[in-house]
């Protein structure tokens, strides 16, 4: 049935705004960066910021710029929207080819469709491949010459993690556990359903992520929000915005932190053993708000979603307020830009490349809602003592061309068996491999 009149000149003015109409950002994108990020008045309009490279992938011998002193290359190729990165002890490496499940009450009414069509010119509308593939590089040159299916008919998959010969499945819906024997190139055992996860018709954020406790005796699953700031109603909120623990042997789950908008990536600082997570924060209201963080987790603690965001700073769209939390809520430790999608995040714990050692690597996927564009990049922040010690540097950058097309979009990060760096690329369907020059 075709729209309404006053929809379709909607839909209209959402397609325009595809060409970079809205708020323009008055701050240098540094700003946004840091322990202590400038957080200026939000800015309101009636249509988002919509800003986003067109994903158009790689040109033939065309490839991402390493810094200096680093070579990038391609560890495998011709992969199906790759997006997150587990190293088996082996040393093979797992992809999960992923994408968004149908989610058809996401996408209702005129914004809705509009972000549809975001969302789609990002690169991300084909089905989802629901598999994960295993890649090994047999001879040491940096390059996977073996490349099979190792799962496969799974539910929009993205974390992975193995506690002894269990390896554990975060799908969009559900955790699972897996029967894996070293060496193995390939599981055909169906799995067991570990735990049910919030999934459903709307499933904003559907990736679903999942790490290990160092001793295996506990998992850490990211569940990202139902919506942008509780736009769709607080009770669809349920279990979400949060990290949960999950214990193995009594399959007790309890709420680990919570106000977390949309936790993706996470990992142990070597130094301190905290966890940290990126997450990514809220949209529309400006491009120089809201900044994506990193932070340690604290068990029991709430990060302010979605009545405050970076600590106390209270987000007036949302009604009813809930004054008791926002005074609870805890202000991140380091500021990643505003809107650069910082999904990837691993500690670098190896000696290959020492400059980079205990700070943490960070996939940046791109923005879509600040003018100029941020992220499209993964960038480096050193630690020291546990806690961040300087500003975040350039590791693999040159995404975008000079037209502003999206040749590739970083998100999962992780560090190989030799100590080389990988990246998934979700637009130029690739896994990089960065390494040092000579």
């Amino acid at each position: 049935m075709p729209f309404p009149i006053k929809s379709s000149l909607l839909v209209s003015a959402g397609l325009i705004c595809l060409s970079g109409c809205g708020h323009k950002a008055n701050l240098p994108l540094d700003a946004s960066y840091g322990s202590n990020p400038v957080l200026p008045a939000p800015q309101k309009s009636l249509l988002p910021t919509v800003h986003i490279a067109p994903a158009k992938g790689w040109p033939a011998n065309a490839m991402p710029v390493a810094a200096s002193g680093l070579k990038v290359q391609k560890f495998a190729s011709g992969l199906i929207h790759p997006r997150w990165l587990y190293v088996l002890p082996n040393g093979d490496v797992l992809v999960a080819e992923t994408d968004a499940p149908p989610k058809p009450k996401d996408s209702a009414g005129i914004k809705g469709k509009i972000m549809k069509l975001v969302m789609k010119r990002a690169g991300s509308s084909h089905p989802s491949a629901n598999q994960i593939s295993l890649l090994r590089d047999t001879n040491s040159d940096g390059v996977a010459d073996q490349h099979t299916v190792f799962l496969k008919n799974l539910n929009s998959p993205f974390g992975m993690t193995l506690v002894g010969n269990s390896l554990y499945i975060a799908n969009t819906d559900s955790l699972m556990r897996f029967n894996y024997t070293p060496g193995a190139t390939s599981i055909n055992a169906s799995g067991t359903k570990v735990l049910d996860l919030p999934a459903g018709p709307i499933n904003h954020h559907w990736t679903k992520n999942v790490i290990a406790s160092t001793d295996g005796s506990k998992l850490y699953i990211s569940v990202g929000s139902n919506s942008n700031a509780a736009e769709k109603g607080l009770d669809k909120e349920q279990d979400r915005a949060r990290i949960l623990e999950f214990d193995i042997t009594s399959g007790k789950v309890r709420p680990f932190a919570t106000g977390l908008r949309n936790p993706n990536g996470m990992d142990w600082q070597p130094q301190s053993g905290a966890l940290w997570t990126a997450v990514n924060e809220r949209d529309e209201i400006g491009s120089d708000l809201v900044p994506d963080y990193m932070t340690s987790v604290k068990d029991g603690a709430f990060y302010g979603w979605p009545y405050s965001y970076y600590g106390q700073h209270v987000d007036v769209r949302v009604k009813p307020q809930n004054p008791d939390l926002v005074a609870r809520a805890l202000k991140p430790d380091y500021a990643l830009g505003n809107h650069t999608a910082s999904l990837g995040l691993t500690f670098y714990n190896a000696s290959l490349m020492p400059q980079y050692k205990n700070g943490v690597l960070i996939g940046q996927h791109g923005s879509w809602n600040r003018k100029p564009r941020s992220g499209y990049k993964v960038v480096f922040v050193p630690f020291q003592n546990g806690q961040p010690a300087g500003k975040s540097q350039d590791v693999l950058s040159g995404f975008v061309n000079e037209k502003g097309d999206a040749m590739g979009r970083p998100v999962g990060v992780a560090v190989d068996k030799t100590g080389a760096i990988l990246v998934a690329d979700d637009v130029g369907d690739v896994v990089w491999r960065v390494s040092p020059a000579s």
